[in-house]
């Protein structure tokens, strides 16, 4: 090595660690590090946790974790995922790990997080659906709303997965139940017709409080009735209860129903729809039978309303939630009286609506009459 060289070789040496230096103290001083920070610690992370759990949940990963570790073998038998694919599947364990959600003892995953221990137990199935429903629906209306506004693009009922909505629906399950307590009776003969079923858990619920009850259950999606009529069946109240596939405007039944029942889906129905869609249902109710409508309605300020009302805005089918005043007029409008609004629980959002058919026929003049003051509990 010549001189020159020798010097070059020196001079690199002593540079290297202070251009490292200098590199480090530019990158400390960024100000963006700090805002990089802030969202990874205050958004991000728990993003990707809820993400995470969300996915865990709705495939049943949880649930088989809460019966007893599992190694990989296992979870991707019972999710069924190829031999060529259970790298993958672990990739996605060990983010769960790593996330803090999942743990791992003697090559088995285990739960870990109380979240997720929680999310884990059965009677949590609604509030784990409503997370998975958030993360699936709410979000990307959201993150796409300007860009579906360009495109000329709306969401359509694909975009749900009915199975998911009727599981989520059940966070609400008390304040419907407490509705049907105030409505139902509990002794004479009940001829039911439940409009959105979801799951069926609504139908049951009456059956069980009253033994003469009959119902015809209706779903508009497929899918979610036959997991209703599955449901029905298990419980042993297939020979009581009738499931369908159904929507409500083309429903071909007769007239003899004591009771039909709305929870929670008046907003799939059009604003301008909803009047028609009401005298169909007073249609096929018997003289003197009663319509109970359960619903959240707007205002309050919950954020979680708000982008379930957003998501309407931005889907080709249904409408925003409605406003309670507002939907007392229409249920006058397609000739019910005696229309009634109260509040479950006294300050939330939820109300439980009533109106009595006449049997006049549906929306005969003679049927409607002023509208009642929206009367609270």
């Amino acid at each position: 090595m010549d001189l020159l060289s020798l010097a070059r070789t020196v001079k690199h040496r002593v540079e290297a660690p202070l251009t490292d230096a200098l590199s480090l103290a530019r990158i400390a001083t960024d100000p963006r590090n700090p805002v990089l920070l802030t969202l990874s610690t205050a958004l991000v992370n728990p993003l990707y946790r809820a993400a995470f759990l969300a996915s865990a949940a709705g495939s049943g990963v949880l649930g088989c974790l809460a019966v007893r570790p599992c190694d990989l073998d296992s979870l991707a038998e019972y999710l069924e995922v190829p031999q060529d694919d259970r790298p993958r599947l672990r990739a996605w364990l060990d983010t769960g790990v790593r996330l803090g959600e999942l743990g791992t003892r003697e090559g088995c995953y285990r739960l870990r997080s109380p979240a997720a221990r929680l999310l884990a137990l059965p009677g949590n199935d609604a509030v784990a659906a409503t997370l998975e429903e958030i993360l699936r629906f709410h979000v990307p209306v959201l993150l796409d709303a300007p860009r579906m506004l360009s495109a000329g693009r709306r969401f359509s009922l694909a975009d749900q997965d009915g199975t998911v909505i009727a599981r989520s629906s059940l966070a609400l399950r008390a304040m419907v139940e407490a509705a049907l307590d105030r409505t139902l009776d509990r002794e004479g003969p009940v001829r039911l017709l439940e409009v959105g079923c979801g799951t069926g858990a609504h139908v049951r619920y009456a059956a069980e409080a009253n033994p003469r009850l009959t119902a015809v259950a209706v779903d508009l999606q497929e899918d979610v009735a036959a997991r209703a009529a599955d449901n029905m069946a298990a419980w042993g109240l297939a020979d009581r209860v009738e499931t369908r596939q159904g929507d409500l405007r083309t429903l071909d039944l007769q007239p003899q129903f004591d009771l039909v029942t709305l929870h929670n889906n008046i907003y799939y129905f059009p604003e301008d729809e909803r009047v028609e869609a009401l005298r169909r249902a007073r249609a096929l109710l018997a003289p003197g039978g009663r319509l109970l409508l359960t619903t959240s309605c707007r205002g309050g300020g919950n954020a979680g309303l708000d982008v379930l009302n957003l998501w309407f805005t931005y889907a080709d089918f249904g409408g925003p939630l409605p406003h309670a005043d507002d939907l007392a007029a229409q249920l006058a409008e397609a000739g019910f009286t005696d229309v009634r609004a109260t509040r479950i629980v006294p300050g939330q959002p939820f109300r439980a609506f009533t109106g009595t058919s006449t049997g006049s026929g549906a929306g005969s003049p003679s049927s409607v009459r002023s509208v009642p003051s929206v009367q609270s509990v």
